[in-house]
């Protein structure tokens, strides 16, 4: 008899690759512990190669994962106020791009996409800020949830309207215009429903880059039908395994993160296990170094006074120095 461990409630893959691109400017990490109910996944796509948009990508990343670890300790509170934490979190991130382009001048300019799935049993929240898909497979058919802030939308609601040609539309140069992105100003547009949206088994859910999109819907549409009773490792190597197969010169950046739901059950609240925060907002500069360390003498150690020894005399035998 072989004995097999029950699957996990959420099956996660994350998969990342440089393209055709000179460097990396896409930075993605999951948080999906095993036996855990809860999970999520942080995805930055740097913009501005010139002007650091790895940096600026690595800086979001950091800066939203650090701060929701630490939100996400406590599950019940934080889905108490899920949408206002996630916005928090996001101006968080943007206020530390606009503090390091003021320090790093030749940064000036740079910026990043954000997308943050955020999964608390069979309940999805997410945040985004830019053109970075979220992806929903579901009874064969994908679907993006979340909204695309560039110029692409504009452009596709232009083409049905007949009043752009959709050969035109299709290869229109401003179709990857950002219209939000995070960079240190003023963020114009912000996706976070106030809702989670209600996750099913069998549900397939891809945080990407738009470095996927070198791939149309259709086409990962089909390959996820293939695929998708296989595990969310193997669905990541066939997705990229596409992606190079194009061998398209222009390939972007591509990096995603592939999570299958296995379990879509709800445990009561009463069984929840509490837990008790004692924090009221993340700890800051926790721990400081200083420029030139200053050597404090110690004080010369009292002798021991002996058992039954008069306590003045000692005393004036040690100012005598004897």
């Amino acid at each position: 008899m072989i004995w097999r461990s029950r699957e996990p409630r959420y099956d996660v893959a994350t998969a990342i690759s440089q393209g055709a691109r000179d460097y990396q400017e896409d930075a993605i990490t999951s948080d999906f512990l095993v036996g855990a109910d809860a999970g999520f996944v942080v995805l930055a796509d740097g913009m501005g190669g010139h002007a650091a948009g790895d940096v600026a990508s690595k800086i979001v990343l950091t800066e939203v994962y650090s701060e929701l670890k630490f939100q996400y300790a406590d599950t019940d509170a934080f889905e108490a106020r899920a949408p206002e934490i996630l916005r928090n979190i996001t101006d968080h991130a943007n206020d530390r791009l606009r503090q390091h382009a003021r320090t790093h001048p030749e940064t000036a300019g740079m910026g990043a996409t954000l997308v943050v799935p955020v999964m608390l049993e069979n309940r999805l929240y997410w945040i985004s800020v830019g053109d970075s898909p979220l992806f929903l497979y579901r009874a064969g058919v994908l679907t993006q949830i979340n909204e695309d802030h560039s110029m692409a939308p504009q452009i596709d609601f232009m083409v049905k309207s007949g009043l752009m040609d959709p050969k035109v539309g299709a290869d229109h140069p401003d179709r990857n215009c950002l219209t939000s992105v995070l960079m240190g100003m003023r963020i114009p547009q912000i996706d976070c429903p106030e809702k989670p949206m209600e996750l099913k088994v069998g549900d397939i859910v891809i945080c990407a880059s738009d470095g996927l999109q070198f791939l149309t819907n259709d086409q990962i549409e089909k390959l996820l039908g293939r695929t998708r009773r296989k595990r969310s490792s193997e669905i990541a190597e066939v997705l990229l395994d596409e992606i190079r197969k194009l061998d398209d010169p222009d390939q972007d950046n591509v990096s995603f993160c592939v999570i299958k739901v296995n379990d879509a059950s709800v445990s009561a609240r009463s069984a929840r296990v509490k837990t008790v925060s004692q924090a009221i907002s993340r700890p800051r500069s926790l721990t400081t170094v200083m420029a030139e360390p200053s050597v404090v003498p110690l004080q010369p150690a009292k002798p021991e006074i002996e058992a039954g020894q008069d306590a003045d005399a000692s005393s004036k035998r040690i100012a005598a120095g004897k």
